[in-house]
């Protein structure tokens, strides 16, 4: 059983005020999956789930795939030390018209809203 993550995803769900519907639509799974998940009877969640379910709480995909066991301390750490390539991200050779890119800095000015204050990328 996953208690440590269970806990994690119901804590984050809970400070952003979302039901389990609310939470559970954006990350393309039914709030009965969600509730398992927090109740730490899913034994082996998809690292899929894991990363809709991180992006829907705005919460840190490598914290979650640690605290399900696919990742113990020691590569959690050597993934921490990596760092990617602005290259490395699919859309990186794309060309944006400037309003794309006001949109694209809106988008990710609400990402850090949502976030709220302290849990900058560092916390990850």
């Amino acid at each position: 059983m996953l208690v440590k993550l269970g806990q994690a995803l119901h804590d984050a769900r809970e400070e952003l005020g979302l039901s389990l519907a609310a939470a559970a639509a954006p990350a393309g799974i039914s709030a009965a999956y969600l509730h398992k998940l927090e109740r730490g009877v899913v034994d082996n969640p998809s690292p899929r789930v894991l990363a809709r379910v991180a992006g829907a709480l705005a919460m840190p995909y490598l914290r979650l795939m640690a605290l399900a066991g696919y990742l113990d301390e020691e590569q959690l750490a050597e993934v921490r030390r990596r760092r990617p390539s602005a290259k490395d991200h699919p859309l990186a050779e794309q060309e944006l018209t400037p309003e794309e890119w006001r949109r694209v800095g809106e988008f990710i000015e609400e990402l850090h809203r949502r976030r709220g204050p302290g849990t900058g990328a560092a916390a990850s």
